[in-house]
Formats: C-alpha cells, sequence, structure tokens
C-alpha cells in the first residue's frame, strides 16, 4: 500500500492541549473529528507515549486550537518535533486558560474549544480520547490547514509519535 494515500484523507492540523498537576503541555495532532452535533462531541487520537497523552489521561480535560494555513514551521515544530518533558512549549506562545483550566492555544489558531473526557478507547498504541465540547470561538477567518497542505507545502517531517508516521525502512520495501 502507499502510505501517502492516508495523507488524502481530508485531517486537520491541530494543537492539543491539557494540564496535569499545575503544568501544560500540548502537542501537534491531525487526528480530530466531530461525532455529533448535539451535544458537541469530538474525538481525537493521541499517542500513548506522548506527555499530553498522560496529561489528558489524567485531568480528563483538553483544549483544541485550529491551525491556519499560514502558521509558520517553527510554530508547528514547536508542538510537533519536541518533547513537553524537555521544553515549556506554551512559554512564547499566547494562549488563554478556558473554562476547564485547560490553556487555549490563540496564537496561528483559526479558533480554539474545549473539553472535558468522558471516555476514551484504547487502540494499540494509542488512545481515542472522545470530548464534550463546553466552549469554543472562532478566532479569524483565516483559512485552516489541512494535514495534505502540511505534507505537500510546509514539507515537514513527520514524528515518530504521530499516528501517520512510516519508517524509511517500510517505505524501502515497497
Amino acid at each position: 500500500m502507499d502510505s501517502k494515500a492516508l495523507q488524502k484523507i481530508s485531517y486537520g492540523v491541530y494543537v492539543v492541549t491539557s494540564l496535569k498537576d499545575g503544568l501544560y503541555n500540548g502537542q501537534i495532532a491531525n487526528r480530530v473529528i466531530q461525532v455529533t452535533a448535539d451535544p458537541s462531541i469530538i474525538a481525537l487520537s493521541i499517542n500513548k507515549k506522548n506527555l499530553t497523552h498522560e496529561y489528558i489521561q489524567s485531568s480528563r480535560i483538553l483544549a483544541i486550537s485550529v491551525i491556519c494555513e499560514d502558521a509558520p514551521l517553527s510554530f508547528i515544530g514547536c508542538f510537533g518535533l519536541h518533547s513537553g518533558r524537555d521544553t515549556d512549549k506554551l512559554e512564547r506562545t499566547e494562549y488563554k486558560i478556558g473554562e476547564t483550566g485547560a490553556p487555549m492555544v490563540l496564537e496561528h489558531a483559526v479558533t480554539s474549544m474545549e473539553a472535558r473526557v468522558p471516555q476514551e478507547m484504547s487502540v494499540r498504541t494509542y488512545t481515542i480520547f472522545v470530548g464534550e465540547i463546553i466552549g469554543g470561538e472562532i478566532l479569524t477567518t483565516d483559512i485552516c490547514m489541512t494535514y495534505d497542505h502540511h505534507h505537500e507545502i510546509k514539507g515537514e517531517t513527520t514524528p515518530k509519535a504521530a499516528p501517520s508516521y512510516v519508517s524509511h525502512e517500510a517505505t524501502k520495501e515497497k
């Protein structure tokens, strides 16, 4: 199978944040979907090794910011290529604290929303978190970044913890 075929499924690019013991963390994610409209329920997939996963599982809250197409690679790299175990990702990022206490990233975001997480499902190395949206707002009318745009135009590499990561060895075997 050509693994790039999956990149053509319409995904967005998001910053997902949460908190634990008064500390904030966030990461880039591309697997967020709306499940229902009334009530507003979303689902997202997070790698179990990621610090954000630990924070969501502990606090049962999260925030999602939909990233705009013009977001610079340095911004995406801050949340996508570094671990919150080594750096404070929100230190130089504009955000506000939502009703749940989760940090909602405002910088380079088209919209932000926050959710309580009543359910989760383990799927091998990932957890699918189900969140009930309790608040959100439109921040700009900018175009949302798609995962396809991210790969085709931005040319960013995919970190090993990303759901779409394919090793170079697997690519060579094809």
